[in-house]
């Protein structure tokens, strides 16, 4: 590596915002829930999740959880303070690479559906130029743990396909 790129200032991304459209996109994709559910399907199964997709916990609700209700004003709240930590996971883990809004916006809707830790391979990927390996990263992200009666097995979570295709988009650039 040239001496002039180990001293080069960080880029900086600290103006981007979630666009309103992929906030949109996030609320679509995770289903606005104002009770606890298990997310996997049938009850009893996935985890326990209340909300734009908040996980209340690993493993199915219990029966007193899954009558629980939550008031809008809490799930509102809880999106947007978890749309600003998937945000601010991004700038701080992006920061040799400038980002386009689209490529924001479909890193920090990765953040939000896997969390901080489990995107750091993508967004370390992102931040070394690898874009294509980001995006397949981000494509084979589509499984989930699931209960069954001889313990947990890890299935296609088949929901996640289409969304993972649309913030793999912004990283399926043609090679130079």
């Amino acid at each position: 590596m040239p001496d002039d790129a180990l001293n080069a200032p960080a880029v900086d991304n600290s103006k981007l915002r979630l666009s309103a459209a992929a906030k949109a996109r996030i609320r679509r994709y995770e289903n606005p829930r104002y009770s606890y559910y298990d997310d996997g399907g049938k009850p009893g199964r996935g985890n326990c999740t209340w909300g734009v997709g908040t996980l209340a916990h690993k493993g199915p609700c219990s029966v007193a959880e899954l009558k629980t209700k939550v008031d809008t004003t809490q799930v509102e709240a809880v999106f947007a303070s978890r749309i600003a930590d998937a945000e601010r996971a991004v700038r701080r883990e992006v920061t040799s690479r400038a980002l386009s809004q689209n490529q924001f916006d479909a890193l920090v809707s990765f953040v939000y559906n896997v969390g901080a830790t489990g995107a750091g391979n993508v967004l370390s990927l992102v931040d070394d130029g690898d874009f294509k390996g980001a995006a397949e990263a981000i494509s084979r992200t589509i499984y989930m743990t699931v209960r069954t009666r001889r313990g947990a097995k890890k299935v296609i979570a088949h929901g996640l396909i289409p969304r993972r295709a649309e913030e793999s988009a912004p990283f399926r650039v043609p090679a130079d």
